[in-house]
C-alpha cells in the first residue's frame, strides 16, 4: 500500500501540523503533551468541550475544533487512544471557570484514559463532567469495546452540544443535552475494503472481490457478518432497517441524518445511498429535517460506509441551526 507520507513515526504530528498551518485562524496545537486547541481566545465564561481518540479518523476530532463545536482535540497514535496527560493539559487550557465536558467515545481505551483524566482534574478542583457515545448498533461488543462501540453520533453530538455550549448554557444543561443526544442517535457501517495503519503496512482484514464487512468497526473490526456484494439500495437497506428499529422510529418522527464516507467512498456513491435512505424513511412517514453527506469520521482509506440518525426534536434542530465555524463543519458564520 503506497501512502503520502514521510516517517511513519512522524504520520500523527505531521498531520496535525498541517492542519493548524491551513486554518491558522482556528485552530492551535501544543507540542507536549500534544493536542490542539481553539485559536480564538475566549472572552466570555463558558463550558469547554475536549474530545479525543486514535488517529486515523480524520477529520474527527481535530477538524471540529472551533466556534460552535470543541475547544480541544487530544489526538493518539493511529487507532490508539489518547493518554491522560493529553486530556488533562487539554482540559487546562481551555477552561474557563464555567468546566468542562469530556465528550468520550465507547472503546476500551479512551474510556479508561478519559476517565484516568477525569479523576486527576477533579483532584485539582477542576469541574468536570463526561459523556459516553456508544451509538453503533452492528454489535453489542467487539475487538475494542465493552458494550456498543462510539461512532458517527459522536460528530452530531459534537456539533449539537458545541452550540449550547456557546448559546451559555451551564455545566450540568449541557451534560444533560449530552446524555439525551447520545441516547437518541444510532448508527451502522459496512466495509467494501480494509485499511492500512502506516505502521503495520498491510491490510488490517482481507476481503474477497465479491465480499462485503457488514456492521464494520472504525478501526476495521469485524462487524455482524461477512456477505456477498449487493446493490447499493439492498445495501442501504440493511444499514437502515436496524438503526429504525433500535431507535423505535414511526411516522411522524424527525431525525437528522449523517451519510459518511469511510476515506475512499467515492461521493457520487454516497449520494446513492442518500437517494435510498430518503425513499425508505419517508415511505415510513419519517422525514429527514436535516442531512450530512461526505466523509465526517473515516477509517483511512477504507473504502465503506456507515449511516447515522438522530431523532430530533424542535431544541435539537434549533441547536443543529446555530453558526458553527471549524475546519471540516462550517455554517451560519
Amino acid at each position: 500500500m503506497k501512502k503520502l507520507i514521510n516517517r511513519v513515526e512522524d504520520v500523527v504530528s505531521e498531520s496535525i501540523e498541517g492542519l493548524v498551518l491551513a486554518n491558522p485562524d482556528l485552530v492551535r496545537y501544543e507540542r507536549e503533551p500534544f493536542f490542539v486547541y481553539r485559536a480564538s481566545s475566549q472572552t466570555k465564561e463558558k463550558v469547554a468541550l475536549v474530545s479525543g481518540g486514535g488517529s486515523g479518523h480524520e477529520p474527527l476530532h481535530g477538524g471540529y475544533v472551533g466556534y460552535g463545536m470543541l475547544d480541544a482535540a487530544c489526538p493518539g497514535e493511529i487507532f490508539t487512544s489518547p493518554v491522560p496527560d493529553q486530556i488533562v493539559s487539554a482540559v487546562k487550557k481551555v477552561d474557563h471557570g464555567a468546566g468542562v465536558l469530556l465528550i468520550v467515545k465507547n472503546y476500551t481505551g479512551d474510556v479508561m484514559n478519559f476517565e484516568m483524566a477525569h479523576e486527576i482534574l477533579e483532584m485539582e478542583g477542576i469541574k468536570v463532567e463526561r459523556v459516553i457515545v456508544s451509538d453503533d448498533v452492528a454489535v453489542e461488543d467487539s475487538l475494542y469495546t465493552t458494550g456498543r462501540r462510539g461512532v458517527g453520533g459522536t460528530v452530531l453530538l459534537e456539533k449539537i452540544v458545541g452550540a449550547a455550549a456557546e448559546e451559555g448554557w451551564d455545566l450540568e444543561r449541557v451534560k444533560d443535552l449530552a446524555e439525551r443526544v447520545a441516547g437518541r442517535v444510532r448508527s451502522m457501517g459496512l466495509a467494501l475494503s480494509s485499511c492500512t495503519v502506516p505502521a503495520k503496512g498491510s491490510p488490517t482484514f482481507a476481503l474477497g472481490h465479491d465480499e462485503i464487512e457488514l456492521g464494520i468497526g472504525i478501526h476495521g473490526e469485524p462487524g455482524r457478518k461477512r456477505i456477498p456484494k449487493q446493490p447499493a439500495d439492498t445495501l442501504t437497506e440493511m444499514l437502515t432497517q436496524p438503526i429504525i428499529d433500535d431507535l423505535a422510529l414511526t411516522s411522524g418522527d424527525s431525525v437528522i441524518a449523517l451519510v459518511n464516507g469511510m476515506g475512499g467512498t467515492p461521493l457520487m456513491e454516497l449520494y446513492i445511498v442518500y437517494r435510498k435512505l430518503e425513499q425508505l424513511l419517508r415511505e415510513r412517514g419519517i422525514a429527514i429535517q436535516r442531512n450530512l453527506v461526505g466523509n465526517y469520521i473515516t477509517s483511512l482509506e477504507m473504502q465503506g460506509v456507515s449511516i447515522t440518525l438522530l431523532k430530533a426534536d424542535e431544541e435539537i434542530l434549533a441547536f443543529w441551526d446555530l453558526p458553527v465555524h471549524t475546519s471540516a463543519l462550517r455554517w451560519g458564520m
